[in-house]
């Protein structure tokens, strides 16, 4: 059974509309301004930035009353109502599992965001298992986490794939796993492709590379 890995944020789920969507309903909460989203979606530069710090900096420059781990915590118990997945990302999910092939989640982030994530979206019932470094305590691109990801799946990493769009974390991290990797270009970084195995333009175009090797695979078995 061939195995396949997808990270959740930015692969998956297009989590920079969430936050864009999220900074603009707590400027508009707090009556700070439209610039202010744009601030604070500038400020989290694409996820990049730990949320622990993120919301030392918002309530530093708002002086807000909030503890930073309350305005943290709201942070997470929105974010999985702003996140959607495609249906056709779903769709070709089903078909990847119709294939042949195991299909689960690795991704970074706290336990209750990132779960909440893929509930809300209908991932759950279109993947075979997930790993979050949150609750894990390891985080990509240790090969610990993709190494649990596989169990859940119940899975080998041998023959595997992982698919993202960050180039430490998912490429070079899926790689030193023994993972054949999809690198997502989203037009954001400004390294080359590493050792990716494949480039594309969106997950749907990495679905389909993984359901011909999926296919593949079998008649190779």
């Amino acid at each position: 059974m061939m195995l396949a890995l997808f990270d959740l944020d930015n692969t998956l789920i297009d989590r920079l509309s969430a936050f864009r969507a999220w900074a603009a309903e707590f400027a508009a909460e707090r009556g700070l301004g439209e610039t202010e989203a744009s601030w604070m979606v500038a400020v989290d530069a694409d996820g990049s930035l730990p949320m622990d710090a993120f919301f030392t900096r918002v309530r530093n420059r708002y002086g807000l009353p909030d503890p930073v781990e309350e305005l943290w915590g709201a942070y997470r118990a929105r974010l999985p109502h702003l996140v959607s997945c495609p249906a056709e990302v779903l769709a070709g999910l089903d078909r990847l599992r119709a294939a042949g092939s195991a299909v689960g989640i690795v991704t970074n982030g706290m336990a209750d965001n990132q779960t909440g994530k893929i509930e809300r979206t209908g991932l759950a019932e279109r993947v075979d298992g997930w790993a979050i470094s949150g609750a894990e305590g390891v985080a990509k691109p240790d090969v610990r986490l993709f190494e649990i990801g596989a169990r859940r799946c119940g899975a080998s990493l041998s023959g595997g794939w992982m698919v993202g769009d960050d180039l430490a974390k998912d490429v070079a991290g899926g790689r030193a796993a023994g993972l054949r990797t999809i690198w997502i270009d989203r037009g954001l970084e400004t390294g080359s492709a590493g050792d990716a195995d494949h480039v594309v333009d969106d997950v749907q175009e990495a679905v389909e590379v993984l359901i011909r090797a999926a296919g593949t695979a079998s008649v190779s078995g």
